[in-house]
């Protein structure tokens, strides 16, 4: 079977597209830029300082003077309900996360990809402020690509999709309905499957009765009214995960003991299932990966590797095409 990361990054050699990494001084993010370039995975501009040394096929492009009138007015159209001068347009669009969005925003660039040292909020905030969500769509949420390692003893080298595990800390039921609409779409778009979607809860089917396990039930029956996709719950990870566990905890569930979205009930949960797959079970994770954005914006995090970034290209890449054929 090939790896989820190794086909990303064959598609991504096939669309090719225009990313721009807003950090360009961070040397990872340079090394980064001209791997990609090099193993034609997309067309990379490099935003920093115009004096900057740029890796062979890297466009440069300075955010301090790069089509300062254009970058203006499209920051004073994107946030036009706040009333911003032109003065605080013209130093807005000097910094690298803001010209970077606005880049994507005007079609300069088909997608962005920051966070090596920036943090996650003015990541996302840059993102949501200058592209904005996509229409129809609720909410922005997040997602991990996680990819098992090849020793798993029963899913050697599979692709999962948890969510939300980085940007929406206690969604009510119609906004955890909606995440598992985008993660469904997420997993179509990355990893090339039919998504079977589980509602995770510390409940499987009844099991314990509480508020919590409530909003997971709810919001089942608000996602189920649209879904085309097989989805379930409430379900304990084990049983949406292990074939032995769901035949006796939820027997005849289309879902339970394949599930490859993972929907978490909140980010508490998210958030610690996603680094114990990562650090105890050695599952690679890549993301936060933004979903519901009207154009591919994605965060990195600050302890990434050029490896890292790379990865993070393929899915922005591939979130490109999946907003192409929708």
């Amino acid at each position: 079977m090939t790896s989820p990361l190794l086909a990303l990054r064959d598609m991504a050699r096939a669309a090719c597209h225009h990313i721009v990494l807003p950090e360009g001084t961070d040397p990872r993010v340079v090394e980064a830029a001209g791997r990609a370039v090099a193993d034609g995975l997309a067309r990379v501009t490099l935003l920093a300082p115009a004096d900057t040394d740029t890796p062979d096929g890297v466009t440069l492009r300075d955010p301090a003077t790069a089509d300062t009138d254009a970058m203006i007015a499209a920051y004073m159209e994107a946030r036009a309900k706040r009333h911003p001068t032109p003065e605080d347009a013209a130093q807005a669009v000097t910094d690298p996360l803001i010209h970077a969005a606005l880049m994507v925003r005007t079609g300069l660039a088909d997608g962005t990809v920051g966070g090596a040292v920036a943090i996650t909020s003015d990541t996302v905030r840059a993102a949501l402020q200058m592209i904005g969500t996509a229409p129809g769509a609720p909410l922005v949420s997040s997602f991990f690509l996680m990819v098992l390692p090849d020793t798993h003893a029963t899913r050697p080298g599979t692709g999962l999709i948890f969510s939300d595990c980085g940007l929406v800390i206690d969604p009510d039921a119609i906004q955890l309905a909606a995440i598992a609409h985008q993660a469904a779409a997420s997993a179509r778009a990355l990893l090339g499957t039919e998504p079977k979607v589980a509602m995770l809860s510390f409940s499987t089917k009844g099991s314990a009765h509480h508020m919590a396990v409530n909003k997971v039930t709810e919001a089942l029956e608000i996602a189920r009214k649209t879904a085309t996709f097989p989805i379930d719950g409430e379900l304990q990870f084990d049983a949406a995960f292990d074939v032995g566990v769901a035949a006796s905890k939820a027997p005849g569930s289309p879902v339970a003991g394949q599930a490859n979205v993972l929907i978490f009930p909140n980010l508490d949960a998210g958030n610690i299932g996603y680094k114990i797959a990562q650090r105890i079970g050695g599952a690679t994770a890549i993301g936060p990966v933004l979903q519901g954005l009207a154009k591919p914006a994605n965060d990195l995090s600050r302890g990434c590797t050029a490896d890292d970034i790379i990865d993070m290209i393929a899915v922005t890449s591939a979130q490109i095409d999946q907003g192409k054929s929708t």
